[in-house]
């Protein structure tokens, strides 16, 4: 046999091309069907899953966003008289094994004198939960020392918000990132 020559194939003559499998023939309509149905289930998935998304975290750290704009001039000025009060406030948190945890301020001034007569609010912020967040209002111990405490903390990370007002003025402001064991 020849490189060009066509051999006679006996396999292929029980066979016809043009039969249609057993079942029913595709239609339009079954297509039509059959493409709503997945793209159902799939806009069905992405809605319970942007649901879920937008419960657990709404994207917002603040309640009103507009007024905390506005009001980012002040806050600058206020971080700059903070600047040259000098002043050192040093927090200590601990928690024990039931939840429980105690907080602990002392506030100096630039020259180390204590600093007393200040409204201390120490607010723990969970990053990825804000229902779990708690504000603790300290009472002074000792002059320039102030304590508090409060129940409910997991371990984890947190932001320590640290806030020492003297009357109706925000005399000192800072936020840590924590690690509660």
């Amino acid at each position: 046999m020849r490189p060009n020559e066509r051999r006679e194939s006996t396999a292929m003559a029980g066979r016809n091309i043009d039969a249609t499998p057993a079942g029913k023939p595709l239609t339009g309509r079954s297509v039509l069907l059959w493409l709503l149905a997945f793209f159902g289930v799939v806009i069905g998935i992405n809605a319970v899953m942007m649901a879920l998304a937008i419960g657990t975290m709404p994207g917002l750290e603040t309640e009103k966003p507009y007024q905390a704009g506005i009001g980012y001039n002040a806050e600058i000025a206020a971080a700059r008289a903070q600047a040259t009060r000098r002043w050192k406030v040093a927090s200590h948190i601990d928690r024990d094994a039931s939840g429980r945890a105690s907080v602990k301020v002392e506030a100096r001034d630039g020259g180390g004198a204590p600093l007393a007569r200040l409204a201390v609010t120490v607010r723990l912020a969970r990053p990825t939960d804000q229902r779990a967040d708690r504000t603790i209002l300290l009472t002074e111990h000792e002059s320039g020392s102030y304590l508090g405490e409060t129940t409910d903390i997991a371990p984890g990370v947190w932001d320590l918000e640290l806030d020492a007002d003297r009357g109706t003025e925000r005399m000192f402001r800072s936020r840590n990132r924590i690690t509660l064991e």
